[in-house]
């Protein structure tokens, strides 16, 4: 299938494809004598499992890792495992972190709607904060 195609059924543009191409993460495709870029079966599979590694918020460098592991024949579930619990706990460290946020600026909001803009201290950019 041709790049268009290819793209489409991993649900990607053909710009992303290229970049992973690029980036080395997908084997360069055949050309055909027309110059034309042409994908296999396995190429998408590829890509698919590059864009749910993304969507799982994993980095490019990680993906890569899991691929070179795949590439040399190993099965590199251990490994997405263990990159798996260390993202995980990056978004509850991020969660908890946004949540206090949270709290943090409602307080804010709260005491700014509790006060009317005219009782600002005038010796301070605002008060509210």
């Amino acid at each position: 299938m041709r790049i268009g195609e290819a793209a489409a059924a991993a649900g990607m543009t053909a710009k992303t494809l290229r970049f992973y191409e690029d980036s080395g993460l997908l084997p360069e495709a055949n050309r055909s004598s027309n110059g034309y870029r042409h994908y296999n079966h396995e190429s998408v599979t590829r890509l698919e499992f590059i864009r749910r590694g993304r969507a799982a918020g994993l980095t490019l460098a990680q993906i890569r890792e899991i691929l070179a592991l795949r590439d040399a024949g190993e099965a590199p579930c251990t490994h997405v495992q263990e990159l798996l619990e260390v993202q995980l706990a990056a978004l509850d460290q991020q969660i908890a972190e946004l949540t206090a946020l949270r709290s943090s600026v409602a307080a804010l909001r709260a005491t700014a709607t509790a006060q009317p803009p005219a009782s600002c201290d005038p010796a301070r950019i605002c008060s509210y904060l």
